[in-house]
């Protein structure tokens, strides 16, 4: 994916400064490593709310220091169930007016949140583990959500908080395009800025006493392994941003419970925009209430 000229110089400017604080102190160098990494971009881009969302109720949900907004939408003929939208990293709950609309007209209620750091919400910071903490307050204040569909690092917070769910039985989750493994996605972030070695150690460990995860756990991999209700995974051969090669090991797994939808040319944002994919959704969702 071709990069534009300021984000080429933003990276240039932050790698220039990373590695020269890295010289005097790997520590405070992996600190400013951190909070880069777990920055969305956008963060001041104005916002034009869909039709749709106008008459939408807003919520607000106070979480970890911050405010969090979202909306709740009511269906004309209620069928019980709620499902939980989550969008990506440097995304918003706006892109998904198309899901609302149709998961509305299915008589189910749909909420939508911005995550930390993202559209309308507060916060600077975002992570797999600070949306994963946000999706169970949702959860405790809204749900309980017979559906989560996922987009990217929204498909992996939400299968990370999923596994912590009571009742899995009577619900569904889909993941479209989840960013897979969080390894994957430091890889990508080391291979923009080259740090040494010394800084990686640094940046590794303070990624574990953040967290108290180890960076291999915090990943879908691990999260389906505790999930036995039926999953619908999307995912496109040619997702750059969250490549294909990490879902094969896992369809070779042959889980009875998950169900692939492989798809070729639509990338990594094109697909969850594709008519058969919303589609394919729509579906899975309502057959589970038979």
């Amino acid at each position: 994916m071709k990069m534009k000229l300021s984000q080429r110089l933003a990276i240039t400017y932050y790698k220039t400064k990373i590695h020269t604080i890295g010289l005097v102190s790997p520590t405070k160098a992996a600190e400013m490593a951190y909070k880069l990494f777990c920055t969305p971009r956008n963060q001041k881009k104005k916002l034009n709310e869909p039709p749709l969302f106008h008459k939408a109720e807003k919520l607000e949900l106070f979480v970890s220091d911050i405010i969090i907004r979202g909306f709740r939408f009511t269906p004309p003929q209620p069928n019980g169930n709620k499902i939980l939208i989550l969008h990506g990293f440097s995304s918003y709950s706006y892109k998904f007016e198309k899901y609302v609309s149709l998961f509305k007209k299915q008589g189910f209620e749909v909420i939508t949140f911005d995550a930390p750091a993202h559209g309308l919400s507060d916060g600077k910071l975002i992570n797999a583990l600070i949306y994963k903490k946000a999706i169970l307050k949702i959860e405790d204040s809204f749900g309980p959500f017979y559906g989560i569909m996922g987009h990217s690092l929204g498909g992996l917070a939400g299968s990370l908080a999923f596994k912590e769910l009571p009742n899995q039985s009577r619900r569904r989750l889909v993941l479209v395009a989840p960013a897979i493994r969080t390894d994957r996605a430091i890889e990508h972030f080391y291979s923009l800025f080259s740090p040494d070695q010394k800084l990686i150690n640094a940046f590794e460990q303070l990624i574990k006493e953040m967290t108290h995860e180890s960076i291999e756990n915090i990943s879908v991999v691990q999260a389906i392994k505790h999930i036995s209700t039926p999953i619908l995974w999307i995912h496109d051969k040619d997702d750059k941003i969250c490549p294909f090669i990490d879902v094969i090991p896992i369809l070779n797994e042959n889980r009875s419970n998950i169900q692939f939808v492989i798809t070729e040319g639509l990338g990594h944002s094109r697909i969850y925009k594709e008519a058969s994919i919303s589609n394919t959704i729509d579906h899975f969702f309502r057959d589970g209430l038979n």
